[in-house]
């Protein structure tokens, strides 16, 4: 199997995980528990691997700024404990994924997708070797109903390909800043958003840009884009992530994964119309 066939059948179903961080039904679910501003996202993502410090979760989420961490957590923890919280990121994705793709909750293809990518998640799980993130999401049991199977098959895959990614970001030399900076100097996504989000400072990130330069990875105009160098790298870094994450798409085979891609394809089309799949800047 070609490795990119990991990256587009993550992408392609990505949004059926990725939404249930910021639906406002799962907004109000971390509402419920006392959970303000990013500890709902912070808590239930670092949730499965138990009621870990701050540094665990800057390690293991890699691109965030420490102190938008340290913000969120321990304080998390003070509120409500990880299985509240693990709970109430369930229920809350239970209810956007109603509320976004309607009948097809219960339909027969989404039995079918979420068999697909529960094997695919189930490979994923003979591999647990040096991903934190991935095994802590891996401990935790299966629901029943075909579309949160679904859900919680792709958060497994999308943790794997996270911490594989990690890996390679860290055997390339770069930190957690100069990974979101590399990346929005491919032109995939704004600077503005993902240094938001991310809550780096503009000094900060002026600074990381400068290193970047002087290493010869970005260039020194007015917009920010990557070297020959620079692309060489992220390159490798794209390749390497795709390789070590295609183990779990091996069982499904080329057909299989592309008949989940076809599935997926128009719910997450919906979610992303839906519009919430990304937090709001600070």
């Amino acid at each position: 199997m070609d490795p990119s066939i990991a990256r587009r059948t993550w992408r392609t179903v990505e949004p059926i995980h990725g939404m249930s961080y910021f639906a406002p039904e799962t907004q109000a679910e971390f509402s419920a528990l006392g959970l303000v501003g990013r500890m709902g996202y912070f808590g239930s993502r670092a949730a499965p691997m138990g009621p870990v410090t701050a540094d665990v979760v800057i390690a293991t989420f890699y691109n965030f700024r420490p102190a938008l961490v340290r913000d969120s957590i321990p304080a998390a923890w003070e509120r409500a404990t990880p299985a509240q919280i693990l709970d109430a990121r369930v229920r809350g994705a239970d209810a956007a994924l109603r509320r976004t793709l309607g009948p097809a909750v219960t339909s027969p293809e989404m039995v079918e997708a979420a068999d697909l990518a529960r094997a695919a998640a189930t490979a994923a799980c003979t591999r647990l070797e040096g991903r934190p993130l991935f095994a802590g999401h891996a401990s935790l049991p299966w629901p029943d109903e075909p579309h949160l199977v679904l859900w919680h098959a792709q958060t497994l895959l999308r943790e794997f390909r996270g911490d594989g990614h990690i890996a390679a970001l860290v055997t390339a030399g770069l930190t957690g800043l100069e990974a979101a900076i590399t990346h929005v100097a491919t032109g995939e996504v704004p600077g503005a958003v993902l240094a938001s989000t991310r809550a780096w400072p503009t000094e900060e990130w002026d600074a990381a840009v400068a290193g970047l330069q002087a290493r010869g990875l970005v260039t020194s105009g007015t917009e920010l884009e990557l070297t020959d160098a620079g692309r060489a790298q992220r390159q490798w870094i794209e390749d390497a992530t795709d390789a070590t994450a295609l183990v779990a798409y091996e069982p499904l085979g080329v057909d299989g994964s592309a008949r989940l891609r076809e599935l997926a394809r128009p719910w997450s089309r919906a979610i992303v119309d839906d519009g919430f799949l990304a937090p709001p800047p600070t």
